[in-house]
């Protein structure tokens, strides 16, 4: 029957089948090598590249929720990787910056992470890559929209 839901043959399953597996994946080295969860790395990767965001902002950007982003923030303070001040116009909202320590974790974690997508791809030619980033920036947008 044509319209019996394969769950297999799903892309939304197959897309979070691939997006946890990937995760996982590189998540046990982060874990591993600096008991970073997914969310600490997250929130580590944003404000390097982002620095001076607050709380919210972070699970704006990593799509994670705010609970998730709250826990890993106390982790990542209590552990000196990264600082929080208090805005002087809002002291309600706070700005996260990357401490010396957790700019180090950061660069650490990005050179593995970044190693570990070069073995993803690898076999996969530089063609093959610009269709799938399209395609998934299709994907993305019109999901957005639906």
């Amino acid at each position: 029957m044509a319209d019996e839901l394969i769950l297999e043959d799903f892309l939304p399953y197959r897309l979070a089948r691939l997006s946890t597996t990937v995760s996982a994946t590189v998540a046990r080295a982060y874990d591993k090598a600096w008991g970073l969860s997914i969310p600490e790395w997250r929130v580590i990767a944003i404000l390097g590249r982002h620095p001076g965001l607050s709380a919210v902002e972070v699970a704006e950007q990593t799509f994670l929720d705010k609970v998730a982003v709250s826990r890993a923030v106390t982790k990542l303070i209590k552990a000196g990787r990264i600082d929080r001040q208090f805005a002087d116009a809002d002291r309600r909202r706070s700005i996260l910056n990357l401490s010396e320590k957790g700019r180090e974790v950061h660069d650490e974690v990005a050179a593995l992470a970044l190693e570990f997508e070069r073995e993803l791809l690898d076999g996969i030619d530089a063609e093959e890559v610009e269709r799938l980033n399209a395609v998934m920036d299709r994907l993305l947008d019109k999901a957005k929209r639906l």
